[in-house]
């Protein structure tokens, strides 16, 4: 799942440390987020969402659109 976690933590001058501690869950697992190597439970993206006063799709990315005219669902690059 692609995100902008790495950005909008930048945007605050914000280390994986510091992120980390606000939410409560290990600089490695913010590491892992930012990679795309992990994706966040439900609890944490809300966490994430409310931290970041954004909504959760518009923070993560899970690369599946869904085509309206034929209701089919393909895989993004």
């Amino acid at each position: 799942m692609k995100n902008r976690l790495k950005v909008l933590r930048a945007e605050r001058d914000w280390t994986q440390a510091d992120l980390a501690d606000k939410l409560e869950v290990s600089r490695q697992t913010i590491n892992a987020i930012e990679k795309g190597k992990f994706d966040p439970s439900l609890p944490l993206a809300f966490k994430l969402a409310r931290l970041f006063s954004m909504s959760i799709e518009s923070i993560f990315n899970d690369e599946v659109r869904v085509d309206a005219d034929s209701s089919s669902e393909s895989i993004i690059s």
